[in-house]
């Protein structure tokens, strides 16, 4: 650290320190709209260069005492991107099992796919407007759209690469054939043919492009080809292109049938069949040329909430014009004429840093039906069944929590406890009312099932959805017309703020006083993510948390000003200083202090300068954050007292966690929350403390994860990510393994 910074830190009480770099963003978390210098962009861009093309190159050198300096923050979606490309590395891992290998490498698309649809939109939208705004970190957008270019080029590169060369060999080893047209035999070729003209022909729209037929609107991540013809039509019109858009009703992938192959499991394309059969779409005329491609749009719903009358009916209208947002992303057959693509940016408004060329299908994520197709179970992890302990079984679940609270941690127990609960309190005569919050649940789901039952039987059932839940505000507007139906009370929340807390309120009359018990989590009330994500289930009796349960539904049903709680903290009101405070706590234990943070993203800038403002004053901080992290650990005076890991692996990782140590006196919270600027400030967040058993259990499992020497990556200060191994000596760990093994059978 140079003299210079020295000398303006010791003058920190006389005269405010000017900030480096950029402005400073206010607080707490309005981003500034100043467009940095083409300079600053140059020092920045410089701090996300990487191996592979992912984060920076060179670690940060004599860290300024201005914890608000852009260089101690990573950028947000470059962030998000390493993410991604953590879950494509596990298509490599030899430990995991085949199928899962497939399929993780098609998690990776759909989650680009999402990455295109709501982040690089939005930078897009940013820079079409000129509305550029820049994060912590100081990087103009126009930066990041750069860099995102460049790494998803690479990675996308790659991710075929993966697939044609590592993944579909391996899979033929194992008698899993995917046939190309020049391999189809005789026989098959007039199978395909018949499959096309009784399957395909009848539902598909060919298009030809001309002035009475304009290029036509084509649905976000359709499947659709653009064709080159040769000759005359039945009007005269000569030849040009036309576009085929592949019915969507239409499966992907096509098995053939068992006596038309010499074994195994053999499957096609739907886009190879319709290139085979492409000139039978157009009569007379030849086809010089068809390549397949696909346009990822902006689905992002954007609506003015003080213009907002019918939060349902303002969706209803907005669900519909989600499928032709602007063009944000072409992929496209990498064989297909440059004149083509050039024809397809007009058409889309885009250019060529938009534009990724694919060998291979351009719609990857709907590969995922292969597991249907194949019998391919030996191909994938083992089946399992989550832990059930006998007191659920045996006894009312009402008694079991009058005795003590519970805790379970799915998918590795049971999440049918949960489930139980409310189909005991919708057939229960003592229960009178129950309310819940519901954020991705699905129409037809045992929740929904037991809460339909209640309002049918005549309790008073108060369901709080929130339709805005990304991608599933169509199911949930369908969802809320069965609640409906069924006489239950639905509320949509508050319009400015997602309702993303996990609450159920059971009200029942126990010897003449009204008993209320709750259920509170990190993940959602959906029994299918509760076999594939990690989460908290905590149910209580306690009278305390049943009555700040209860005042949180008074928020969002009714109006008024905010409650006092007694033991819960929620958001937006309460969580976010709260967590400030007891990092600051931490900080006054000194090396004393311990901190442990187990959450999906981090990238709040109040919490991670009061991280940083901890680690200087010696308080160990240990971070697992799966995904999106603005951190950067183990900078010289600043945050060589924090780690950051990330756990990929079977189960995707949800819990929420929050541990302070408090010199021997902890405090364990889990939250719905993570530590995110939308989870703190706009979304309505819960985060409950556990006590004795529980919270030593929380802790125990922490440590698990921290020590996970086989399915961890650390975070380095250069924002790069290396993945964990044990030492010669060293036992390998797996925490999810251990779980299973301790919990499943």
């Amino acid at each position: 650290m140079t003299e210079q910074i020295k000398e303006q830190a010791a003058e920190q009480t006389a005269e405010p320190v000017v900030e480096s770099v950029v402005e400073p963003i206010v607080e707490p978390i309005v981003e500034q709209v100043t467009e940095p210098t083409a300079e600053q962009n140059e020092a920045s861009i410089a701090l996300v260069e990487s191996r592979e093309a992912i984060a920076v190159t060179e670690p940060v050198q004599e860290p300024p005492l201005n914890l608000k300096a852009p260089e101690l923050y990573i950028n947000r979606e470059l962030s998000h991107l390493q993410f991604n490309i953590r879950v494509l590395e596990q298509a490599l891992d030899e430990t995991h099992p085949l199928m899962e290998r497939l399929m993780f490498l098609l998690i990776f698309s759909s989650n680009l796919d999402e990455f295109f649809e709501i982040r690089v939109a939005e930078l897009m939208g940013q820079l079409k407007y000129s509305r550029e705004s820049v994060g912590p970190d100081a990087l103009h957008p126009q930066a990041v759209m750069n860099r995102v270019g460049e790494i998803c080029s690479a990675q996308v590169e790659r991710q075929y690469k993966i697939l044609n060369e590592t993944i579909f060999p391996e899979l033929e080893k194992e008698n899993i054939h995917f046939q190309r047209r020049r391999d189809w035999t005789d026989e098959q070729i007039e199978w395909i043919r018949i499959f096309f003209e009784e399957k395909v022909q009848p539902v598909v729209s060919p298009i030809g492009l001309d002035p009475s037929h304009p290029f036509p609107r084509l649905i976000n991540k359709s499947l659709n080809f653009i064709v080159e013809l040769d000759g005359k039509d039945a009007f005269g019109r000569e030849s040009g292109l036309a576009i085929i858009p592949a019915p969507r009703s239409l499966p992907r992938l096509i098995r053939l049938p068992d006596n038309l192959c010499d074994g195994g499991d053999n499957l096609i394309f739907l886009s190879s069949i319709i290139h085979e059969f492409a000139d039978e779409l157009f009569p007379g005329m030849k086809v010089e040329g068809c390549y397949q491609f696909r346009i990822t749009r902006n689905a992002d719903l954007t609506f003015d909430s003080e213009e907002v009358e019918d939060l349902a009916r303002t969706l209803r209208g907005e669900l519909h014009s989600r499928k032709y947002g602007d063009a944000v992303r072409l992929e496209i057959d990498q064989r297909t004429p440059e004149d083509l693509i050039r024809f397809l940016w007009r058409e889309f408004s885009l250019d060529e840093a938009h534009t990724y060329r694919v060998d291979g299908p351009v719609n990857l994520t709907r590969m995922m039906a292969l597991r249907d197709l194949v019998d391919g179970k030996k191909l994938c992890w083992k089946p399992f069944t989550p832990g059930m302990s006998g007191k659920y079984k045996q006894k009312n679940i009402f008694d079991v929590l009058r005795h003590k609270d519970q805790l379970l941690h799915h998918p590795f127990q049971s999440f049918s406890p949960v489930v139980d609960l409310l189909r005991q309190a919708a057939k229960d005569p003592k229960v009178l009312a129950i309310k819940q919050t519901l954020y991705r649940t699905g129409v037809n789901s045992d929740i929904v099932d037991a809460l339909v039952d209640a309002a049918r039987s005549g309790k008073e059932v108060t369901v709080v959805i929130e339709l805005r839940a990304r991608f599933d505000e169509e199911s949930n507007l369908q969802l809320a017309g069965r609640l409906q139906e069924a006489g239950a009370l639905v509320v949509y929340g508050v319009v400015d703020f997602k309702t993303h807390a996990k609450m159920m309120l059971i009200v029942r009359r126990e010897e003449g006083k009204l008993v209320r018990y709750a259920h509170l989590g990190t993940g959602n009330y959906h029994s299918g993510t509760a076999r594939l994500y990690t989460d908290y289930s905590y149910m209580t009796s306690d009278a305390d948390v049943g009555e700040d349960v209860h005042k949180i539904f008074q928020q969002l049903t009714g109006m008024g000003k905010i409650l006092r709680l007694k033991k819960l903290h929620n958001a937006p009101f309460t969580l976010h200083s709260r967590m400030i405070e007891m990092i600051e706590r931490e900080g006054k234990h000194g090396k004393q202090g311990h901190i442990i943070v187990k959450i999906n993203g981090l990238t709040e800038p109040q919490l991670i300068r009061a991280l940083y403002q901890a680690s200087q004053k010696g308080v160990k901080i240990e971070l697992i954050v799966r995904g999106m992290c603005r951190l950067r650990p183990g900078i010289e005076g600043i945050s060589e007292n924090i780690s950051v890991r990330s756990i990929i692996g079977r189960f995707l990782e949800h819990t929420r966690v929050y541990y302070f140590g408090n010199k021997g006196k902890p405090d364990v919270l889990c939250a719905s929350a993570d530590w995110m600027e939308r989870n703190m400030l706009n979304r309505v967040e819960t985060g409950f403390p556990l006590t004795g058993k529980l919270a030593d259990r929380v802790k125990s499992d922490l440590d698990l994860y921290l020590a996970d020497n086989s399915r961890s990556w650390e975070l380095h200060s250069d924002g790069s990510y290396t993945l964990n191994k044990p030492g010669e000596d060293e036992e390998l760990i797996s925490a999810q393994d251990t779980l299973l093994k301790e919990f499943a059978s």
